[in-house]
């Protein structure tokens, strides 16, 4: 005696409506509760970075500028896509085809902003390291609010254009209803998001790595000669040198989370939307701003400062602006 197995559909009243991908209770259980807490811990951390930076005159630095912008990304990953990405995970959309493009439109904003970000971090410290005598002149305040601006700008409107089709026609490349896909131009993306800004992210470090071992060297082979001159040199040497390190960090960070993903679409295989593998994918990409925080916490002292004064509220004093953090 044959026994019919129930399908269950995202809609039982039409009869295009999508079945339903289930998965099991614990499965489901650790992706919500996981990406729940990441998504938590990423805008509780970044919002943090922001406040410092905001707040302490201190560290408004050229630098400290283009970790802002990050830092502003980053948040927006924590608090708004990593939630819609809780939701792309269920098997059924519910949301309508409209949302479902521009649920797609902050991801990408984001990640090509952080991507523009950090080509910006390695150009100044590029800048710093292999031209000091020059770099307060080359790398002004001014000029570096005008690369951040340009790139959020140039972020949102490459994410625009290449989601063009799917706004123009929202739901036009669904196959069934209940569904949520947006297709894009691939190949283009692989090349403006990731192998433009990752080869010279790299080829910038390579150089300033090149830089730093001479000076180090040419640093170490002086030591005998003690006067103040050199004394004040050789701080502001180590000093760049530890900012170069210490983002150095930040960028390979973000090179091991983002380089899976677009790895995988530069190998032809097709990553199934909702499966378990594109899950992880997707959610490595966005760990990378969760990481961002943490690297600052271990590596800059005035973070650490910062967020203390933060947390016992003694930024609400009068004149904390001007509080010592370095």
């Amino acid at each position: 005696m044959e026994t019919q197995v129930e399908v269950k559909v995202c809609f039982p009243q039409f009869n295009t409506s999508c079945k339903k991908q289930t998965r099991t209770h614990f499965e489901a259980m650790i992706i919500y509760v996981l990406m729940s807490s990441i998504s938590l811990l990423t805008a509780f951390l970044n919002l943090l970075v922001i406040i410092s930076i905001s707040h302490f005159r201190q560290l408004h630095t050229p630098t400290n500028l283009l970790l802002l912008s990050l830092a502003v990304s980053d948040f927006l990953v924590g608090l708004i896509v990593m939630p819609f990405q809780i939701l792309f995970t269920e098997p059924c959309w519910f949301l309508g085809d409209l949302m479902c493009v521009l649920c797609y439109i902050i991801p990408f904003i984001t990640v090509c902003a952080s991507a523009v970000n950090m080509v910006l971090i390695s150009v100044d410290r590029y800048v710093a390291v292999c031209d000091p005598l020059r770099y307060s002149a080359k790398v002004t305040p001014k000029r570096v609010q005008i690369s951040v601006l340009l790139c959020w700008i140039y972020s949102v409107f490459y994410s625009c254009l290449i989601l063009f089709d799917n706004l123009k026609q929202p739901g036009r490349y669904n196959f069934c209803y209940g569904q949520c896909v947006i297709n894009i131009m691939g190949a283009v993306d692989i090349v403006l998001s990731f192998i433009i800004p990752m080869s010279s992210i790299i080829i910038l470090y390579m150089r300033v790595f090149v830089v730093a071992v001479s000076q180090a060297r040419s640093m170490r082979s002086h030591i005998a000669a003690v006067k103040l001159q050199r004394s004040v040199t050789v701080t502001v040497k180590k000093s760049e040198l530890k900012a170069a390190r210490t983002l150095g960090v930040v960028v390979a960070v973000f090179l091991m989370c983002y380089c899976p993903y677009y790895c995988v679409s530069l190998s032809g295989y097709d990553l199934l939307i909702g499966s378990s593998s594109e899950v992880f994918m997707v959610f490595l990409v966005y760990l990378n701003s969760c990481l961002n925080p943490v690297i600052y916490a271990f590596f800059y002292s005035w973070f650490r400062k910062s967020v203390k004064l933060i947390v016992t509220l003694e930024i609400l004093w009068p004149y904390s602006c001007a509080d010592i953090v370095l």
